[in-house]
């Protein structure tokens, strides 16, 4: 009997990682059966290999084997091409043909996709795995069959059953034993070989020197999160293979191609001071600038407060307080969106900072105690822009500048990630 190494040398299988020995072990040990098999996981994981795999050890190996792509085709003659017809019973029927079923007796059938049958055809699909028997379109003579059925769905068929788009009958006879294959995200340990071996093929391919990653290209590639999987690491090979002509890849060139994904972005390259890297989830990165921006807004509100009281009470702050807070009286003075007024009331003295919460913009009169007249005519004071995403530019750009463009030292001194910094320097065309 063969044994895992032997399938991955024979169908070019890379891979070390424990779920997909677990994948390669369990069809081995159906293969020898005729039990239905279904294969689950999402696009691009590989799924067509297993029943290929699952063909090739049972004792209809010597028969045919036939796959097909149950959504892409039309719904209107799914049922004769699995099936077959009779002559005339369409228009454009001009003569009988077999079906696949018919085809592949005594072989072997993949269904992939099979989430995508219409409800019609799922009752004929159940009669054949229920008693082998099928009936032509425009016929009325059952016939036999003797298939082994493979499936393959990437999507979840307990929700389709939930939404009545898939018979559950039809479900547990295909599900007699579920192979399910795990994203490329979950087993990061064979990403790079992967990227090897997609390297070394278009290397020959395309008569070019294989392409080779750096450390931190390598850290990246892992830490990317794989929508499309290994169909898209095969691209970017191909891709890297062909335009690069130095052959040493670095992480910045990598980032160059790997695409923004909606709803997910790439953890952080580096680990942050006492962080444990990505472990904050898909949007750790976004809320990091957005937390240091509305601490910043927060610190500089509290200020504005001072300084609105110390206008307000004295006419003018002290001298002390213009030298610590001369960045706040310059916003003033360049009349960015004059927003608010002061309230008519002025405060008895100014309120102290406070860290963890929001303070009023003037303090109450003690107990006991009334509020002092006010001593002149409420002013008109200019509010320092609040935008939280010119703010956010200002707070990159600034960084950028400190650290003379250096990107990686920029996004150091955010506490983001490098790829987020170079995402929002495209956003924002800095």
């Amino acid at each position: 009997m063969s044994t895992t190494q032997d399938i991955k040398q024979r169908f070019g299988i890379i891979g070390t990682s424990e779920g997909l020995e677990r994948a390669l072990q369990k069809a081995l040990q159906v293969a020898g059966t005729d039990i239905s098999v279904l294969v689950s996981g999402e696009s691009g994981v590989g799924k067509e290999a297993i029943p290929r795999i699952i063909h090739s050890q049972s004792h209809r190996k010597h028969n045919k084997y036939i796959a097909v792509n149950c959504g892409a085709i039309p719904e209107g003659t799914i049922d004769s091409e699995l099936f077959g017809h009779e002559k005339g019973s369409f228009t454009g029927a001009t003569g009988a043909r077999k079906g696949y079923f018919e085809e592949a007796d005594g072989g072997t059938i993949f269904l992939d996709e099979v989430g995508e049958l219409p409800l019609a055809t799922q009752v004929r699909l159940l009669r054949v795995l229920e008693t082998g028997e099928f009936i032509k379109v425009g016929s009325s003579r059952s016939l036999k069959t003797d298939v082994r059925i493979c499936a393959a769905t990437n999507v979840n068929l307990l929700e389709a059953i939930q939404k009545g788009k898939f018979r559950e009958d039809l479900y547990y006879r295909l599900n007699t034993v579920e192979i399910p294959l795990l994203p490329l995200r979950e087993h990061k340990e064979d990403i790079h070989w992967l990227f090897r071996k997609f390297a070394a093929d278009f290397a020959d391919k395309y008569r070019v020197p294989p392409i080779r990653l750096s450390e931190e290209a390598v850290e990246l590639l892992k830490r990317y999160h794989w929508p499309v999987h290994i169909l898209q690491l095969r691209n970017l090979a191909e891709q890297l293979s062909v335009i690069e002509h130095e052959k040493a890849i670095e992480a910045d060139t990598l980032m160059a191609y790997l695409p923004d994904v909606p709803k997910s972005s790439l953890p952080a390259l580096y680990h942050q001071e006492g962080g444990g890297g990505n472990s904050g989830g898909d949007f750790a990165n976004e809320r990091e600038i957005l937390y240091k921006v509305l601490f910043d807004m927060r610190k500089d509100i509290a200020d504005l407060k001072k300084l609105t009281s110390e206008l307000m009470h004295n006419g003018e702050p002290d001298q002390q307080w213009k030298e610590d807070h001369s960045h706040l009286l310059e916003r003033l003075n360049q009349n960015e969106r004059p927003e608010k007024l002061l309230p008519s009331h002025p405060p008895e003295s100014a309120p102290e900072e406070d860290t963890d919460s929001y303070l009023p913009l003037y303090s109450e009169p003690q107990e006991g105690t009334e509020a002092p007249a006010p001593q002149h005519e409420p002013r008109t004071v200019e509010y320092e822009n609040l935008s939280l995403q010119e703010k956010e530019i200002e707070l990159i750009q600034k960084a950028l500048d400190r650290n003379h463009n250096k990107r990686k030292d920029a996004a150091q001194d955010l506490g983001i990630s490098e790829r987020t910094l170079y995402r929002k320097i495209k956003q924002y065309n800095l």
